[in-house]
C-alpha cells in the first residue's frame, strides 16, 4: 500500500481520490474548502491542513485544480515541503503552463511528471479512462503502478510539455468540429431544416470523418499532398458557396472564412491542384 496525497477536490480530484481508496492506497487530501473533503475523508482519506502538510505526507502528490496558475500557487504555499517529492500536475492547460510548472518544482527541489486526462470524471479508476503523462521517464516508471490505479496511462515523451500538447490538439480537435456542428444546424435551420431532420444525412458525415481523419494524418506527416482525391481549387469553391449560404441565413461565417484565407494564400502559391492537406502548413498565426 502507498500513501497518495490529491490536492485539489473539485469532482475529478474526488473522482481521483476515490479511485485510489478503491485500489487500497492511504490518500491525504487538502482542498481549499475544506468541506468539499466530507465525502472522502467518510471513505477513508486523511485530512491535511495545509498544502505543505499535505505534501509531506506522501511521496508523490497528484494536483488538479483549475489550471496551472492555481496549480503553481499551492506549489508557492507549500514552498519548501516539496523538496524531495514528486509532484504530478493533473490540470488542464498549455504546454507553455505546464513547463513553467516544472520550473516552480525543480526550484523547490522536487521531481515533476505533467498528466492530461483525457477522458471524463465517470471513467476515473476504470480501463475506460486515459490518461498522458510526459517527463522524466523514471519518474513514470517509478510511480506507474500507483498512476494505473486512475486508468489506462501513457508516456508520450521527456518533454513535459508533450501531454499537454497532446490534451490542447485533441480539445482543438472536439470544439471545433462541435463549432462545426453548431453551425451547421443553424445554417439548417434557416432554411427550414430542423436538426432531427438533419441528424440522419449528418451521421453520414461523421462515419466518413474517420477515414479521412487517418488520410489527412499520413499525408501532413509525410509531405505528401499530391495523388489528389481532394484538391485545394475544390474546397476554395466549396467555401465560397458555403459563406454565402452562411451569409444568406444570418449565420455568423467567421470560422469558414478563416479557412478561406489559408485556402487562397495555398491557390496563390500555385496548390490549387494539391490535397486539400496542403492548406494545414498555412495556418500559421
Amino acid at each position: 500500500m502507498s500513501t497518495i496525497t490529491v490536492l485539489g477536490l473539485g469532482p475529478m480530484g474526488q473522482a481521483l481520490t476515490g479511485a485510489l481508496l478503491d485500489a487500497g492506497h492511504r490518500v491525504t487530501v487538502w482542498n481549499r474548502t475544506a468541506s468539499k473533503a466530507d465525502g472522502v475523508l467518510a471513505r477513508g482519506a486523511d485530512w491535511a491542513g495545509t498544502p505543505a502538510l499535505a505534501i509531506a505526507a506522501s511521496d508523490l502528490t497528484l494536483i488538479n485544480v483549475v489550471d496551472h496558475g492555481a496549480t503553481d500557487a499551492v506549489l508557492d504555499i507549500a514552498g519548501d515541503a516539496v523538496d524531495g517529492h514528486t509532484v504530478v500536475g493533473l490540470s488542464s492547460d498549455t504546454p507553455a503552463a505546464a513547463r513553467a510548472t516544472a520550473t516552480v518544482v525543480d526550484k523547490l527541489g522536487g521531481r515533476y511528471l505533467d498528466g492530461a486526462i483525457m477522458t471524463p470524471t465517470d471513467t476515473i479508476g476504470s480501463r475506460d479512462a486515459s490518461i498522458l503523462f510526459a517527463g522524466p521517464r523514471q519518474e513514470y516508471e517509478t510511480h506507474r503502478d500507483v498512476l494505473e490505479a486512475l486508468g489506462r496511462t501513457s508516456w508520450v515523451g521527456e518533454d513535459v510539455g508533450r501531454a499537454a500538447g497532446y490534451d490542447m490538439a485533441l480539445l482543438d480537435f472536439f470544439w471545433t468540429s462541435i463549432s462545426g456542428v453548431l453551425h451547421a444546424f443553424s445554417v439548417a435551420g434557416a432554411n427550414g431544416i430542423t436538426p432531427r431532420e438533419l441528424l440522419p444525412h449528418a451521421q453520414g458525415i461523421v462515419t466518413i470523418l474517420a477515414p479521412i481523419v487517418d488520410e489527412l494524418a499520413g499525408r501532413i506527416e509525410d509531405g505528401r499532398h499530391g495523388d489528389v482525391t481532394a484538391p485545394v481549387s475544390s474546397l476554395a469553391a466549396s467555401l465560397a458557396h458555403l459563406i454565402a449560404a452562411s451569409r444568406d441565413a444570418g449565420v455568423d461565417a467567421s470560422a469558414l472564412e478563416a479557412l478561406r484565407r489559408y485556402t487562397d494564400a495555398a491557390l496563390a502559391d500555385g496548390h490549387g491542384g494539391d490535397e486539400i492537406s496542403r492548406v494545414g502548413a498555412y495556418l500559421k498565426a
